[in-house]
Formats: structure tokens, sequence, C-alpha cells
């Protein structure tokens, strides 16, 4: 398969999945800042010009993160990435939608990508403090999620290395968080897989999650 991937983008999520399943791909760096989503050659792949991309063996591809999670989970049953009760499974579901569309579209994204959200710049600041203000409440709501778990699911799943990426941006914004993330994310950089996607894209695990909780 061939993975088109942004190193420390949501796609570390996805990057991570793969390696849990130590699955055989090709990467393909997404250069954002040089436009590369917007050349002919991605377009043709991936006409929404987003990121990730994960064209699979028959030569298909499948975009957005909670679709490429969901199909790697479900071509690869034993080793259990959805759980096998449903109001886990649910959870696991509902923990995709809400990181994947608020804590990162409408959070994070404001604050790296916050000319989408105003054109001027007198705006800027008080749209990435926005941005800010979405992470932090929905911080505090995952962290109930995860009360008296170690993973999102119980056990892991697919859900837990996309939680992750939103927790790396925070620890790269020295956005705190509260205890039970934080213990999820620590949890989580201990694991091997995790360990070798954030040296590939070229991060120190030493210097990770050292931040005392919110």
């Amino acid at each position: 398969m061939k993975f088109y991937m942004t190193p420390g983008s949501c796609t570390t999520g996805i990057h991570i999945i793969l390696e849990e399943l130590e699955e055989v791909f090709e990467v393909y760096v997404v250069n954002l800042p040089n436009g590369d989503h917007f050349k002919p050659e991605y377009i043709a792949i991936n006409p929404k010009s987003t990121i990730p991309t994960l064209v699979r063996n028959d030569g298909t591809p499948l975009t957005e993160v909670q679709a490429i999670a969901y199909w790697l989970a479900r071509t690869h049953p034993r080793r259990k990435l959805l759980p096998e009760d449903v109001n886990d499974e649910t959870r696991v579901i509902e923990t995709l939608a809400y990181v994947v569309g608020t804590v990162h579209g409408q959070g994070f994204a404001r604050i790296f990508a916050t000319s989408t959200f105003a054109r001027s710049e007198a705006d800027h600041e008080s749209i990435q403090q926005l941005g800010r203000d979405i992470v932090v409440k929905a911080f505090a709501i995952l962290n109930d999620v995860l009360a008296g778990r170690d993973y999102v699911g119980g056990t892991f799943s697919i859900a837990d290395p996309i939680l992750f990426y939103v927790e790396f941006w925070a620890d790269k914004l020295k956005i705190a968080l509260p205890p039970n993330l934080l213990a999820h994310y620590r949890r989580m950089l201990a694991r091997p897989a995790v360990q070798r996607v954030m040296a590939e894209e070229g991060y120190n695990v030493k210097t990770l999650g050292v931040a005392d909780a919110a």
C-alpha cells in the first residue's frame, strides 16, 4: 500500500495504526507548506487535496482519518482494534468523530490555520484563543471518557492513536492535558510502535509527555 502523509500531522495517528498492524507500506511525504496537496499528481489520487490518503493494494485510494482507521481495523479482525462489545465499539467511534471533527476540525484548526477562519489579521488572535478554548473544553470531556480506563475502548483500539495525535499537538503547543489524558498520552508514548513512528517522523519521545497535568 501507499501512504500519503505529513509528519507530525493527523496522519501520525494512521501511521501508528499501520505500524501496530505491522503492515507493509510505502510512505510518500506530502509537503503542505509547498502545496503538494494541490499539485495535479496528488489531486489525481485524492481530489479533496486532504491528508492522509491510503492507496490500497487494489489501487483504490481511501481518504478521511476515521474511514482509514475503521477500514484497517475491519480488515485485520484478529488484531482486535475494534472492541467486541457494542458499547465499547460505539465509544470508540464516538471518540473518533469527536477528536477529528471538534478537537481537530474546530479547535486546533483555528490555531494552525487561522487565516481560513478570519481573513483580517486583526481577528487572528481572538480566533486562535477560541481554538484553544474549544480544545480545553473538549479535553475535559475526553478526560471523563477515560476515567477508570487505560484506553478509550477499554483495550487498545483505533481510537487511541487518533486521540494521541491531538495530545501530541497539545504537548507541542504547551496546552496542559488533564490527568487521564496525560496518563493516556504517556501510555501511548511507551508503546514500541508509537516510538518507532515518532522517531521516523523526526521526534524524540524522551522530550514528550514531560509536562504536569492541568
